[in-house]
């Protein structure tokens, strides 16, 4: 696929624009997940020492959690 249309008048291709804005959206996207995975995992260490702590001193976790 090109940036070339012969059939308008400017010769640009509406799918091209299309394909180009998706490409960049999938791009950002995909960085962002990474991003947020990332926090995830650090969320989820943050809780799980958090547990330990509460464990280690006698303090029940509620079921719920």
């Amino acid at each position: 696929m090109t940036d070339y249309c012969a059939f308008s008048k400017d010769h640009k291709c509406p799918k091209w624009t299309d394909y180009e804005i998706t490409r960049q959206e999938l791009e950002e996207a995909d960085e962002l997940c990474h991003g947020n995975w990332i926090e995830i995992q650090h969320q989820y260490e943050y809780i799980l020492r958090l547990q330990e702590l509460l464990t280690q001193h006698g303090i029940e976790i509620p079921p719920e959690y």
